[in-house]
């Protein structure tokens, strides 16, 4: 397993993804808690050996967008967005090869579109909106994302699954104390570690994003990291 390591903004560490999905992933969990008036997008491309143009309603947004980089987060407006993903130097979004697919995106709401692989490891996108409700003190969240072309798998703490049956595209989301969580990925039902371990700080008033992605098969897993804020605890100093 290889780690890509990223800093922009508000992520701590990246290594992969995309875009879209016209509606949001669920998964098991699904998370809010608005704050501020406009719409953050951050995009995240997980496709290996394909370098891309994305394009927001009609207009190249992101020129020659290579895999393993993160975009964002971009402040917009609420509203529904076209989106379109070509391949790199196409001179309009008419021949895309994800999409074209509508989002929605409300006010106040943090999201990360991600560009990857179905588990048939066909390329697709999946719109996620990330939870930023207001953790307890001392505590953060950590979220779990499965965007691999990989079957249904485990979130392991030691050997022990804290997720279990996670499948392509969904999330998990964990609200634990602030510190740093030993963590590997497994195929479902096993222990021996398919991704990992590796050591992910869970930090408090933060989202911590964790992404599996690439091809089981290709043996091109790897992991991605976001870190978003939340809103601030009531009790917070």
């Amino acid at each position: 397993m290889r780690k890509s390591v990223y800093a922009a903004g508000a992520l701590s560490m990246v290594a992969a993804l995309a875009f879209a999905a016209p509606a949001q992933a669920g998964g098991k969990h699904d998370g809010g808690g608005d704050h501020g008036d406009d719409a953050e997008l951050s995009v995240l491309h997980g496709v290996k050996g394909l370098t891309v143009d994305v394009w927001v309603n009609g207009k190249l947004t992101l020129d020659d967008f290579e895999p393993g980089t993160l975009a964002g987060p971009l402040k917009l407006d609420d509203g529904t967005y076209k989106i379109a993903i070509t391949a790199a130097d196409a001179t309009s979004a008419d021949n895309p090869v994800i999409g074209p697919v509508k989002v929605q995106l409300r006010e106040g709401r943090n999201y990360t579109a991600v560009a990857h692989l179905g588990a048939s490891g066909t390329p697709t996108a999946t719109l996620f909106k990330n939870d930023t409700s207001a953790s307890p003190k001392g505590e953060g969240k950590l979220t779990v994302r499965h965007v691999a072309a990989a079957p249904a798998v485990d979130v392991l703490a030691g050997e022990t699954a804290v997720i279990e049956d996670l499948e392509n595209p969904e999330q998990e989301v964990l609200t634990l104390k602030a510190g740093t969580v030993s963590a590997s990925v497994a195929a479902a039902g096993t222990t021996e570690p398919l991704i990992g371990p590796a050591d992910v700080p869970v930090t408090k008033g933060k989202n911590t994003i964790v992404y599996a992605w690439g091809s089981l098969e290709d043996d091109t897993l790897d992991v991605a990291v976001q870190v978003v804020d939340s809103a601030k605890w009531r009790g917070d100093d």
